[in-house]
């Protein structure tokens, strides 16, 4: 069965994507971190339960899970947790269902986003982290072998 080269570059296109999962998060973390108070106040604004906490919460999730999934550290429990996170945030971060007019498409997009990005975690579970992690420099995890072609 032909995989169109997708074995020969398997464990770069899984580093680049596991950076592009977690940019999202991470530029957003870091802008949370940068302004608790005013992450505080969006959290109490979206109605987010606890936003002293909830603020906490995002904070920690979004930078520095994310940097753990760019270095490939705890790679398949931590796409599980953001990949529920994504879920939490898509249902308390962007009702679209209560809301009207361009609010309401606007959030409806980045509330479908939120389970693109699910479908992305996913896949990273499933996959693994690909040789370029400090998953597989500790030896927490095997580097996947290489498949042979046959033809």
């Amino acid at each position: 069965m032909n995989d169109f080269g997708a074995e020969r570059i398997r464990d770069e296109v899984i580093l680049i994507a596991r950076f592009l999962l977690a940019l999202l998060f991470l530029i957003f973390g870091w802008g949370k971190l940068g302004d608790y108070s005013g992450t505080v106040a969006y959290m109490t604004q979206s109605g987010a339960p606890l936003p002293t906490i909830s603020a906490l919460v995002a904070i920690m999730v979004e930078l520095f899970v994310s940097i753990a999934i760019i270095l490939g550290v705890w790679t398949r429990p931590l796409a599980v947790v953001l990949a529920l996170y994504s879920l939490a945030t898509a249902y308390i971060g962007h009702p679209y269902w209560n809301m009207e007019g361009a609010d309401r498409f606007a959030n409806m997009i980045n509330f479908y986003k939120n389970f693109s990005m699910i479908g992305g975690f996913m896949l990273l579970y499933v996959t693994g982290p690909g040789k370029y992690s400090v998953d597989v420099r500790l030896g927490s995890i095997d580097a996947p072998p290489l498949r042979r072609q046959t033809h």
